[in-house]
């Protein structure tokens, strides 16, 4: 396992604004200086590489902050629900004819009830993390079902404009003002690297962590509210995106390890050029059809999950002799 130094850091900035500048030259099937495209195309370019860069950064920054939380490397915003309580609340808005800063607020809220519904049915019944995982995915389905009870009744201009949202896609961003949805992501954000420390203590169990002073039931509200705030704001931009919560963060503990707030940090970085670069790739391969890059995740993501579970089915079995 490498130690990440300052150097790494600095590479990795280069990197991704290096990446950044190619992917602003992305569109129409090719590529241009970004410093050379018209004003008009620019209005409708920047927008989506902000989103892009925004919601991958709070996705994967919240992914790290819930695998630690519940002890689990499987564990992911969309995998025990919260990205599908805080869809719930954004589609309720627009049914009911909402919207602007009535989406983020509506996916915070979702969000926050699903984290905090799925955390006392563990509480009460229990059933280790696999136990954690399967409530994560019933309370999940029951989300997508209410989801699909409301299109279903809603009229056609709703339903058109639920359907891409939810299969998780950029179209339409700069539609709803991304600065209100960067304030709540910061927020959530900052709280969650405060609780890096407590993060970190959490992994090695809940006696070791109050025996070193840790508030487990403060730590738990706090880092639930933190990827709320993170996953409510994402998917009020860009829908529902799974897996790549569970991707980066594992993927950066392997290779480098490190404290829970340099995880964090690393994959905010790494994640929001990762879902850049799977946005831009999907514009460009697919052009003139905008492929929804959630759909391009999920294909990614799912051998990944089944990975990661064989790896930790075989380590158990290794414990075990």
């Amino acid at each position: 396992m490498k130690r990440f130094t300052f150097r790494h850091y600095a590479l990795m900035m280069s990197v991704g604004l290096a990446i950044i500048w190619l992917c602003l030259g992305v569109g129409l099937g090719g590529w241009q200086r970004p410093d050379r495209i018209p004003v008009e195309i620019w209005d409708l370019r920047w927008p989506r590489v902000a989103a892009a860069l925004m919601v991958g950064g709070a996705l994967t920054c919240a992914g790290a902050a819930l695998q630690a939380l519940f002890m689990n490397p499987l564990a992911d915003p969309s995998l025990i629900g919260t990205s599908s309580g805080a869809a719930l609340g954004v589609v309720m808005v627009l049914a009911l004819g909402g919207g602007g800063l009535g989406l983020p607020l509506a996916a915070f809220l979702g969000a926050l009830a699903v984290c905090v519904l799925v955390l006392a049915l563990y509480r009460i019944f229990g059933g280790g993390r696999l136990g954690l995982l399967l409530i994560g995915f019933v309370i999940s389905a029951f989300c997508g079902a209410v989801v699909s009870l409301i299109l279903f009744l809603s009229n056609d201009m709703v339903l058109r404009s639920a359907t891409t949202w939810l299969m998780g896609s950029f179209s339409s961003a700069g539609w709803t003002p991304l600065h209100h949805a960067l304030i709540v992501m910061v927020a959530g954000g900052l709280l969650l690297l405060a609780r890096g420390r407590d993060l970190d203590c959490l992994l090695l169990g809940e006696e070791t962590s109050r025996s070193l002073g840790v508030d487990v039931r403060r730590a738990r509200m706090l880092t639930i509210a933190g990827a709320a705030l993170l996953t409510g704001a994402a998917v009020s931009i860009s829908g529902v995106i799974g897996f790549i919560g569970m991707i980066i963060p594992n993927l950066l503990a392997t290779l480098w390890g490190g404290g829970r707030t340099q995880i964090m940090i690393r994959s905010a970085l790494v994640g929001s050029v990762f879902l850049l670069v799977v946005d831009t790739l999907a514009r460009y391969l697919a052009y003139p059809v905008d492929l929804p890059v959630g759909v391009i995740i999920a294909l990614i993501g799912a051998p990944f999950f089944l990975w990661l579970f064989l790896q930790g089915g075989r380590n158990r079995m290794t414990q075990d002799e």
